[in-house]
C-alpha cells in the first residue's frame, strides 16, 4: 500500500478509500471527471491580475500585493504550493514592506478550482498568518467548499506523484491559446 503523504492528516478509513481508488486505477478518472478543464491563467501578469481581482472582491482593506508569480522551484525546495512573503526595504529613511505571492508552477497545468484555492489560501495569509480557525473561516468565505477543494487538491497531488507522465487529469484538454 502506498504511503499517502499529502493525505496523512486524514483518517485511515479515508486514506484506505483513496488507496482503493489508486489500486483500481480510478483516482485519475475520478479527478478528470470532477475537474475536466485547465485554467487559462498562464503568465505571471495574468496571475497577478487574477489574484488582485480576488483580493479586491474579498479583502479590500488588506495590504496591497506588489508581486505575484509562478515559481518553478517552490514545490521542490520548500514542499509548499504557494508562498506569501513580505520583503522589507529602507526607502528614504522609512521601512517599506512589499507583499509577494508565489504559486508553484505545477498549477499552470491544474484545474481552475485548484488555482483559485491556492490563491485564496495565500490571500488569507494577508489577514491571518497562522493556520487557525479564523484563517480557515476566511478561506471558506472567499471560496465556498474550500475544505473539499483542499482535500481534492491533495488527491490530485497524490495522483500526480503516482502518474507523473500524465501531468493533469485534464490532460486531454488542449492548452489555452
Amino acid at each position: 500500500m502506498p504511503h499517502l503523504k499529502y493525505l496523512s492528516a486524514y483518517s485511515e478509513a479515508l486514506q484506505d478509500k483513496v488507496r482503493k481508488m489508486i489500486a483500481d486505477d480510478l483516482l485519475g478518472k475520478h479527478l478528470a471527471a470532477k475537474y475536466p478543464q485547465r485554467h487559462t491563467v498562464q503568465t505571471d501578469k495574468a496571475l497577478y491580475l487574477y489574484t488582485t481581482e480576488l483580493k479586491q472582491a474579498h479583502l479590500r482593506v488588506a495590504p496591497p500585493i506588489h508581486k505575484v508569480g509562478y515559481d518553478g522551484k517552490l514545490d521542490v525546495i520548500r514542499h509548499a504550493l504557494g508562498l506569501h512573503t513580505a520583503i522589507s526595504r529602507v526607502q528614504g529613511g522609512k521601512l517599506k514592506a512589499k507583499k509577494e505571492i508565489r504559486i508553484a508552477a505545477l498549477f499552470k497545468e491544474a484545474p481552475p478550482e485548484f488555482l483559485r484555492m491556492i490563491v485564496v489560501h495565500e490571500l488569507a495569509h494577508l489577514k491571518e498568518h497562522d493556520h487557525n480557525k479564523a484563517f480557515y473561516r476566511l478561506c471558506e468565505s472567499m471560496q465556498p467548499g474550500y475544505h473539499q477543494l483542499e482535500f481534492d487538491l491533495r488527491m490530485y497531488l497524490t495522483w500526480r506523484e503516482l502518474a507523473p507522465s500524465e501531468a493533469t487529469p485534464a490532460a486531454s484538454v488542449p492548452p489555452p491559446n
